[in-house]
């Protein structure tokens, strides 16, 4: 693992990889789905990361910080907005007038750096409302 090794890439595979390393989390998340719905790849280590040389054992346990932590973004809330801002409150911990200024200047990150389990459970939670989440 020099660094002063030269190894030569192709114009495609360069042009490739500055693609995927420029990639933000929501279109790494987009290529990983596409990539599993439509050839059944799961990379070990998410998304953009895929070709990576396997480590160790490889398996998931490696994946980088930026794949397994995630943000939840609420970007609207219907026609409930009273209910969404309950659900905002008990979940941020926010004052009931701190939950409906977050409500009210969608988009506002409700969670940051959260699993994707938790994640999940929120987006149930806050969609179970009347308010649409985005995971980013």
């Amino acid at each position: 693992m020099s660094e002063s090794a030269t190894i030569e890439f192709s114009a495609e595979s360069k042009t490739l990889g500055d693609q995927i390393a420029n990639m933000t989390l929501k279109q790494a998340k987009e290529l990983s789905d596409y990539l599993k719905e439509t050839y059944g790849i799961e990379p070990a280590a998410g998304g953009a990361v895929m070709m990576a040389p396997a480590g160790g054992d490889g398996g998931g346990a490696a994946a980088p910080v930026e794949q397994t932590e995630f943000d939840v973004v609420l970007t609207g809330f219907g026609d409930k907005k009273l209910d969404v801002v309950k659900v905002v409150k008990n979940l941020t911990g926010a004052s009931l007038m701190d939950a409906k200024k977050m409500v009210e200047s969608c988009p506002a990150k409700l969670k940051e750096g959260v699993s994707k389990e938790d994640a999940a459970k929120v987006k149930a939670e806050v969609e179970a409302a009347g308010g649409t989440v985005e995971l980013k």
